[in-house]
């Protein structure tokens, strides 16, 4: 019995998931490319990295 993944692999690999993948990719690229998406990105961002004192970039580890 073919697993989950496998039936996939088999979907992207035929001419209907070549298709199917084309439209996400541009779809995604679209979207990559709207500023409404990137002020929804930047603001997320911002709230996952902020207040925690760990923004993980450019940052020191604290030394006990």
């Amino acid at each position: 019995m073919a697993s989950v993944f496998d039936k996939v692999a088999q979907f992207a690999r035929s001419p209907k998931g070549q298709q199917a993948l084309r439209q996400v990719t541009t779809k995604a690229q679209q979207m990559a490319k709207d500023p409404k998406t990137k002020a929804r990105i930047d603001d997320a961002r911002r709230r996952f990295s902020g207040g925690r004192g760990t923004g993980g970039t450019g940052g020191t580890t604290p030394t006990v």
